[in-house]
Formats: C-alpha cells, structure tokens, sequence
C-alpha cells in the first residue's frame, strides 16, 4: 500500500515530536524502490555514488549531469520518502549564480525535492540565495565533507579539539540562520553532535555522529555489505549481500557449464503441437 508523501513539514513534525529521522542513501530505481517499501523518512542521492556505484576514487569526480541521471532514476522509485540530493564539487563553489542555476537544475531535471552542500558558513550567502531566492530547500553538511577531504587531511574525524568543535558550532548556526532546513553531521565525537544538535532548531542527520541527533544516515552500499573496499568504523553491517551476490553468479556460471540451466519445460517456451510437427518436419 502506499504512504503518505513525506515533506518538509513531516519532516519538521517528526523532529518536533522527537521521533528520530531515517535516511538512506539511494542511487538508482532498485535501490530506491527498495527504500521506499522500507518506509524511510528521506532519500539522499549523494554523491557517495562516484565510489561505490562508480568506481571512482572520491567524490570529487561525479559530474553535475551525471547526478541528474541518477537523481531521476531515483525520484521514479522512491515515491513516499522526501528526496534530497547532492550538489556535485565544483557545482557550487565558484559564485552565486552556477550555484542558484544548479540547484534549479537539480530540482528541475534531477526531480529532486531540495539539494545538498556540503559548506559551513563560508557558503551561507550562497545558501540564503538558493532558499530565499531560488525557493529551493537546502539541506547543510558539516563535519567530514568527501568533497574537500583533501583539505582536511583525508577522511578524519572533525571537531576533536575545542576550537575545532566550536568552529563546527558556528557552521552549523549559519548554515541554520542561511535557511537550510536541516543539517547532516558527519564524522564527529558525539559530544560535539549533540551540542549542536541541542544548539540548533533545526534537524541534525547524524552520520558518525553518535545517537544524539535528530535522525540518522548511512550509504547504503557499506550498511548491506557491498563495497568492497572499506567500511567506516560508524557504519553497523545490517546485512552481507556482496559475498552473496557473488556466490549467487558462481551458482549461475556452474549451471551453465553444466548445462543445468535453462533446463528444457521450467525456463523455456513451446510451440503449439500442430506448429511444432510442421517445423520439425520442414528443418
């Protein structure tokens, strides 16, 4: 049966009744029709994509129009849950207004319903125009940010000092005051997450970010098991499906060569008897 569509103010009924908030990760129409029947709060089209269903080393590398792609082919499947998506690296930092068209273009061509950037404060301006220009919901991401990780001495966790955390406070406070409606935490002590959690009036969606937050994130590949290069130590394994995929095409490959499969009557179609007769006779 269907649920009702998820919006901004089921989400902010959720986080003002204190119920936490799931999200997913979502990259194509299996994925998110899977996420959909489970009965998620929210979707994230994020651009974790580049790695685990690309194959690229970083974020970094996924294109603006190859977000779009992915975007609709998510939007087609997830049908209840609210469907946010990230804004590419190189999609936003340059100025104002490739960062006001894209988020346009994400909403538009992607079918998104509100996009993400990860950016403290230094892109609040560029944030507020998107909100209250654009009229595109905005969701802020603080802490470890992929995109630039870089910069930040690879990926580490943030706001392990004290001026480190309040400076993680201060995004998070201009990222609220910009207009974003929420804000993604990740890779930080729990301490810090729930400060600013606490501090905020607006969501936080915690990804390494300890239990404390207003709800909860992870990439879908590391929580079923399917990426085969690493695992984040916050990221809890709810299932094994890459050893079973695998094993599953060995199982189809022996059957093959063994000629087990298809086997003649289960996986195969006749022709009517008459039909038949004629065409054994004539080759």
């Amino acid at each position: 049966e269907s649920r009702p569509k998820v919006t901004i103010r089921t989400i902010k009924k959720l986080y003002a009744d204190r119920k936490p908030i799931s999200m997913m990760t979502a990259y194509d129409y299996p994925t998110s029709v899977a996420c959909d029947r489970a009965g998620l709060d929210m979707v994230l089209v994020g651009d974790s994509l580049a790695m685990v269903a690309l194959g690229h080393e970083d974020t970094s590398q996924i294109t603006m129009d190859e977000m779009i792609h992915h975007s609709k082919a998510v939007a087609r499947g997830a049908r209840s849950p609210f469907l946010v998506t990230d804004l590419p690296f190189g999609a936003y930092q340059s100025d104002h207004t490739s960062a006001v068209n894209n988020a346009i273009r994400m909403v538009k061509e992607g079918r998104a319903e509100a996009v993400k950037l990860e950016a403290g404060r230094r892109a609040a301006a560029k944030i507020n125009d998107i909100v209250h220009g654009a009229g595109v919901p905005v969701v802020g991401h603080i802490g470890l940010t992929p995109q630039t990780a870089v910069a930040l001495g690879g990926f580490r966790v943030q706001g392990k000092s004290v001026s480190n955390a309040q400076s993680l406070v201060d995004d998070a406070l201009a990222l609220q005051d910009a207009g974003c409606f929420a804000v993604v935490l990740e890779a930080m002590p729990s301490l810090v997450a729930e400060t600013v959690t606490r501090l905020l009036h607006i969501p936080t969606i915690g990804i390494g970010a300890g239990p404390a937050t207003s709800g909860q994130v992870l990439v879908l590949s590391d929580m079923l098991g399917m990426f085969d290069r690493f695992t984040p130590k916050f990221c809890r394994s709810f299932a094994d499906l890459g050893p079973r995929m695998a094993a599953a095409i060995g199982e189809y490959k022996q059957a093959v060569r063994s000629r087990e499969f298809p086997s003649e009557g289960t996986h195969t179609y006749e022709m009517p008897a008459a039909a038949e007769e004629k065409w054994r006779a004539y080759v």
